[in-house]
């Protein structure tokens, strides 16, 4: 096998792949943090964020995996197991026969509640820590990563997942 010298990077390739592997244990910190504030209310994130995304108004499964880029079909499970525990019901959507709407209940208001007081004290508490011209500055590279990594890349097929935990 012939001696082949590895590849090397430029310096903003090296600094991009430092960002990028800083995510990866951040992306998992961070889903864990969710998942245990979201059991303060008996609940999954996945399906926290699913209540969130219907506290305003009700939406189609199809909406809500949109809105949170998730598999219609993950949304769906999560919308049905969050339906048999009282959290949302389906309703009639007037704008479709067959696309019904899932809207929060009052339970549902009520867990989502729980759990969006802790996130804020959690979220003010670590805000302070970091500072909020760090925190906007580190959104906007995020951002415009994110933009750069769509614009290369096409989306991924959808693989139905939504989380570990429903």
């Amino acid at each position: 096998m012939p001696d082949e010298e590895s590849p090397t990077w430029t310096p903003a390739g090296a600094a991009f792949t430092e960002l990028l592997m800083r995510t990866f244990p951040l992306e998992r910190r961070l889903s864990a943090a969710g998942e245990a504030l979201a059991q303060q209310a008996d609940l999954s994130l996945a399906r926290w964020l699913v209540l969130e995304a219907i506290q305003q108004e009700p939406a189609t499964v199809a909406e809500i995996g949109r809105r949170l880029r998730l598999a219609r079909q993950g949304v769906l499970r999560l919308a049905d197991l969050l339906v048999a525990d009282g959290h949302a019901s389906y309703e009639e959507n007037p704008r479709h026969q067959r696309a019904k709407l899932l809207a929060i209940t009052d339970a549902g208001r009520s867990a989502l509640l729980v759990v969006q007081r802790a996130q804020r004290t959690w979220a003010n508490r670590l805000g302070e820590q970091l500072g909020s011209a760090r925190l906007r500055a580190a959104a906007e590279v995020l951002d415009a990563t994110l933009s750069a990594v769509t614009a290369d890349m096409p989306e991924p097929p959808e693989t139905g997942q939504a989380a570990e935990r429903v």
